[in-house]
């Protein structure tokens, strides 16, 4: 007797379908009407002085990132750096003292023994660790830090995003060949400039302009990502990172870096499965159609996965 074939699941949404929706649940907007509306008169007015505004946009006026995490990471790359000298640069950070005290201590890491000092953290994490938690403990403020009348709970959802993003992006850097230190930093900061966008409406949208149409909230969101790139140059990232960030602005042509490819899939795993953890897309659906075609389909299916386990629980 042959097998019955599995049930084909329905398609998920298009990746713009996808985005548009992540950004009104961002910014605290009802899901659009129709998906194929136009920008109004006044939208298009609005967006060309959100533009204008971003061109003059000052980046000396975002925070500095302490200057214990430039070091930091340069030190992680020196393999001949001990233990004690790690401790001691942590050492000048007492919130990153306690952060890593905090990770070490948690049940990923127990051991038989407690942890007895910052020195026994710092080998019990290892370098990979710790380079994410310095990256976290000094991004977390900066995302967390967006709020406004659109969207109120801004910050923490960007930081949620920020958590999924980087998670996934190092999964498929490994795949990809590119560095997984470097895709997990390219995903933590990719949307810094949505932060910034969020304040922007709050100032110069009209009440009168209405729900928002799709094509204004994209206009506005590549106006957030050409924000992001400044912000990773002013904070001197990587240039393999800001290269991925230039790559993603270009709407034309897909990325063509190793990075550049992790960060755009990535993106949309990260807003899909923050989609659905709050029921706002079906988890059931088949996203295969969904996702940018950098990637061989099982390995974006086993990405999925991935963060399904790491995060799903932890919401629920």
């Amino acid at each position: 007797m042959v097998a019955a074939a599995p049930a084909a699941r329905d398609a998920g949404p298009p990746l713009a379908v996808v985005a548009d929706r992540f950004h009104r649940f961002v910014l605290g907007l009802p899901k659009a009407i129709d998906d194929a509306a136009a920008a109004s008169a006044a939208e298009q007015a609005t967006l060309r002085r959100l533009e204008a505004i971003g061109e003059r946009f000052d980046v000396s006026g975002l925070p500095r990132l302490p200057s214990v995490l430039p070091q930091l990471l340069r030190a992680l790359k020196n393999d001949n750096l001990g233990g004690n000298q790690l401790a001691a640069m942590i050492g000048r950070d007492p919130v990153l003292v306690g952060e890593v005290m905090r990770v070490a201590g948690s049940a990923h890491f127990r051991t038989a023994q407690p942890i007895h000092s910052l020195q026994h953290a710092v080998v019990l994490l290892g370098r990979d660790s710790l380079r994410r938690v310095a990256t976290q403990h000094v991004m977390k403020p900066i995302l967390q830090a967006s709020a406004g009348m659109h969207g109120h709970m801004a910050g923490p959802l960007l930081w949620e995003h920020a958590e999924r993003c980087a998670h996934a992006a190092a999964f498929l850097g490994r795949h990809g060949g590119c560095d997984p230190f470097e895709a997990f930093l390219a995903g933590m900061v990719c949307h810094t400039g949505t932060g910034a966008i969020v304040r922007l409406l709050d100032q110069e949208a009209p009440p009168t302009l209405g729900p928002f149409s799709p094509p204004f909230l994209a206009g506005c969101m590549r106006i957030g990502a050409r924000l992001s790139l400044r912000a990773v140059r002013h904070w001197e990232m990587p240039s393999n990172v800001v290269d991925a960030l230039v790559e993603r602005m270009d709407e034309q042509a897909p990325p063509a870096s190793a990075l550049g490819k992790a960060l755009a899939c990535a993106d949309a795993l990260a807003m899909v499965q923050m989609l659905a953890e709050r029921g706002l897309l079906d988890p059931e659906l088949d996203y295969a159609g969904t996702w940018p075609m950098l990637y061989p389909a099982p390995v974006m299916l086993r990405g999925q996965q991935d963060l399904r386990r790491q995060f799903a629980p932890a919401q629920a």
